[in-house]
């Protein structure tokens, strides 16, 4: 799609109106950066593909966790809640690496669906807002809903599923203590 765009800026059969946004700050550009790079196309085909690198980076992270929770006196002669407390723990970084790519994709979403650029011409302090012209939204409509969309859904499912795992591993954890405790 990069390449479809004219010496103006336009797509072809538009009108030859300048676009005064840099290309590296059009929203379809950097939609095509967000989806080619490494971290942030986890969730770009299917869940699956996304829970992979999700599951290892909770398995990198567990053995810290683990030995992390064996500080504790109460859980150190309890190795399976021991374990149990490691393994909901580790869940934080799946869940913060989730949190990341929702808010890259989130952000481009925003920028797709909106009908005018904000952009910068040379730094920070001259910040810009131009209109996108109507093929413009049309395309990036199109692309914010059929790409970024379901991006978007695996994502809420895979932070909804790591929220149920720490609240189950909670339950159990409490459910064990409150047992041993008796």
């Amino acid at each position: 799609m990069g390449d479809a765009l004219g010496a103006t800026g336009d797509f072809p059969g538009a009108p030859a109106a300048p676009c005064p946004v840099p290309a590296a700050q059009r929203p379809l550009q950097q939609y095509q950066e967000l989806r080619d790079s490494w971290f942030f196309a986890w969730p770009r085909h299917d869940l699956p593909g996304l829970l992979r690198p999700l599951a290892l980076s909770w398995l990198l992270v567990l053995p810290v966790t683990v030995l992390v929770s064996s500080g504790s006196w109460v859980l150190r002669h309890h190795t399976l809640q021991l374990l149990l407390a490691g393994a909901v723990a580790a869940i934080v970084l799946p869940t913060l690496l989730l949190t990341r790519q929702w808010l890259g994709w989130r952000s481009i979403h925003q920028r797709l669906i909106s009908e005018r650029v904000e952009y910068e011409e040379s730094g920070w302090y001259d910040g810009q807002v131009w209109e996108k012209p109507l093929s413009w939204r049309q395309q990036d409509l199109l692309v914010a809903r059929h790409q970024v969309r379901p991006v978007l859904h695996r994502l809420r499912q895979a932070v909804g599923g790591c929220i149920a795992l720490m609240l189950l591993g909670s339950a159990v954890l409490l459910t064990a203590g409150l047992w041993q405790a008796q």
